[in-house]
């Protein structure tokens, strides 16, 4: 069984009288490769300052690989990589430049930092633009520069803040590929981005935060359940045995008339699909448009929350 790296345990935290955390606990486990979303203003950010020792929190507790962690154990911080959203760059050094500068922070030296920084360049697809000035390089390249500094020092537990924004597909993908490696590797890290899709895929198990509450932090399947699978169909003419027989196909849960469509509610929207086409064709209802809803994580943000990812 997994052993958790990060507990957050009713950690508070509030600026004057404005609440940022309220009462926050989770658990990352070892080796997770977890999801944390929230709107703006949803107290992200603080979470994170406070997770990586930049911050500390008013009350609660948060215990990194098993021992009490604050700002003041840098014991600690240094097996922590952080790749904000703002970039930390020199743009007037080279891309190698920036990244020996970075790895002697954490100690490395000689023959190990060189094969370092080696090793970041290729894993990010710079090493032809090592000498090269940062101020030269595009949004992406700078982005997978950014990503390389932060794990120059191979951390147990690595903090990704918003990793593609303002990145082209190839960085993108790059930086997707770089992240499931590492993971692969054992490293443990936190992703945090407004784009849903991007959770979805990379994320098995992530929390939901907003105004500063924890407003879920389950499995993506679990999550998933919370909701039925729609599918909305228009119809010319339904006959009587189209309208008894609907309700009653396997997989459908609920099967109502609303705003001129069908709303066929399902946990398998795949499944149901064909089983609702072949019984149009078998009474002579045509249908003349569906839209196929499964649930998404998007769907499931909106119902936590009642508003968009990015209010």
């Amino acid at each position: 069984m997994s052993r958790p790296v990060l507990e957050v345990i009713h950690v508070r935290k509030s600026y004057g009288d404005t609440v940022a955390l309220d009462d926050v606990s989770l658990t990352v486990n070892e080796g997770e490769l977890f999801g944390l979303l929230g709107p703006n203003g949803a107290g992200k950010t603080t979470l994170i300052s406070i997770l990586c020792g930049l911050l500390d929190a008013d009350g609660g507790e948060v215990r990194l690989f098993g021992q009490t962690f604050h700002r003041r154990r840098r014991d600690l911080r240094r097996w922590i990589g952080l790749a904000s959203q703002e970039l930390a760059l020199y743009p007037d050094l080279t891309a190698r430049e920036n990244l020996r500068f970075f790895a002697r922070l954490y100690g490395l030296e000689g023959s190990e930092l060189e094969s370092r920084v080696a090793e970041m360049l290729q894993a990010v697809g710079l090493e032809e633009r090592a000498e090269e000035r940062v101020a030269s390089f595009s949004g992406g390249m700078k982005r997978r520069l950014h990503l390389a500094a932060a794990i120059v020092h191979r951390p147990r537990l690595l903090f990704l803040d918003e990793p593609t924004t303002g990145v082209d597909p190839q960085s993108r993908n790059y930086i997707f590929e770089l992240i499931r490696t590492l993971n692969r590797g054992g490293m443990t890290i936190v992703y945090t981005s407004h784009y849903l899709e991007e959770v979805e895929a990379l994320c098995p198990r992530l929390a939901i935060l907003d105004d500063g509450r924890l407003r879920a932090c389950d499995t993506l399947p679990r999550l998933l359940a919370l909701l039925d699978g729609q599918l909305l169909l228009t119809v010319e003419q339904a006959n009587r045995d189209f309208l008894e027989r609907l309700p009653l196909l396997p997989g459908v849960k609920n099967a109502v008339q609303k705003d001129g469509r069908w709303e066929i509610l399902t946990d398998h929207v795949a499944e149901v699909l064909p089983r609702v086409v072949r019984l149009a064709a078998e009474v002579g209802v045509q249908i003349t448009a569906i839209d196929a809803r499964p649930p998404s994580l998007e769907r499931v943000f909106l119902h936590l929350t009642g508003r968009e990812l990015r209010d």
